[in-house]
């Protein structure tokens, strides 16, 4: 790759901006689900604090050595630290005056969403003189990871709207949206463990690929999405062009997700398989355009 364009790619995938917006996108795919107007305090929560989330959980993870560490992000945050500080302390602090904009029942579920994520990263327990975090408990670091993101980005906005009389939405109707956006989480997760998967041996986290091995980790990636895939066409009254959008993008994730078997760069990860959230919203948009 080009130098000129790496620089650039770099700060915009190893500063987590990229994952950052990728929030923001599914944030914006929930609106567009509901024909609702957007919330700017909430996106740029879900900016915020994914920001803040995913900079804090690497600068923990710090390797003794992180200049000879194999993986190019690491070695980019720490040759960057004080950047990646300065961004995870602006965030934090935005987030301080954003949530004076919430309801208090949204502020139950980003408290405690908060709380389950910094746990996830924190060492909360220890065992046989070596201190553990929720991602070590075998399997659940995939389930962590997709309900933070389907709760954060689908049901923060709903109960928002809910308290501002701006939308009614069933139950029924809420457990379903979150039901799809977390297995389309779940099978973007998964292909990053299976790259991990010698890393996490080493540092004895029981993730899926770990336990279960790559390939059927890899099924159970696709398993997620033809789950998602029936989800979507069971609960559609008729098939619009949301209906379009969302499985075009779910067909290409697939084939994403399978080519990841022999792709190992680390953009391919970062860019295309965490773009696929940001796919999402650009697909509806066009086929939003488009009169089926």
């Amino acid at each position: 790759m080009n130098k000129h364009l790496r620089q650039p790619l770099d700060l915009l995938l190893f500063s987590n901006i990229f994952i950052a917006l990728c929030a923001v996108a599914q944030g914006m795919v929930t609106y567009h689900l509901l024909d609702a107007k957007p919330d700017k305090y909430i996106l740029a929560l879900l900016f915020c604090s994914t920001l803040a989330l995913y900079n804090f959980s690497i600068i923990l993870s710090k390797p003794k050595k992180p200049e000879e560490s194999p993986f190019r992000r690491v070695r980019w945050v720490f040759s960057h630290y004080r950047l990646t500080i300065t961004l995870t302390i602006i965030s934090i602090l935005s987030i301080i005056p954003l949530s004076f904009f919430l309801n208090s029942s949204s502020l139950i579920l980003l408290f405690g969403l908060a709380l389950i994520s910094l746990g996830y990263s924190l060492p909360l327990f220890s065992f046989q003189d070596k201190c553990y975090s929720l991602r070590n408990i075998p399997g659940v670091k995939l389930f962590l990871i997709a309900a933070i993101w389907s709760l954060s980005c689908v049901l923060l906005p709903i109960l928002e709207m809910e308290s501002n009389n701006e939308i009614i939405i069933t139950l029924n109707d809420t457990i379903i949206l979150i039901a799809k956006r977390f297995l389309f989480i779940a099978a973007i997760t998964v292909p990053f463990d299976i790259r991990d998967l010698f890393q996490d041996k080493t540092n004895e986290l029981k993730t899926i690929p770990v336990i279960l091995g790559e390939k059927t980790a890899l099924l159970i990636c696709q398993s997620f999405l033809a789950a998602y895939l029936i989800l979507l066409f069971l609960f559609n009254d008729k098939l619009d062009s949301n209906y379009f959008a969302l499985t075009i993008c779910t067909i290409i994730t697939g084939w994403l997700i399978f080519k990841s078997k022999w792709e190992k760069n680390e953009y391919y990860y970062f860019f295309y398989l965490d773009g696929t959230m940001i796919l999402q919203l650009i697909l509806l948009i066009i086929f939003s355009t488009i009169h089926l």
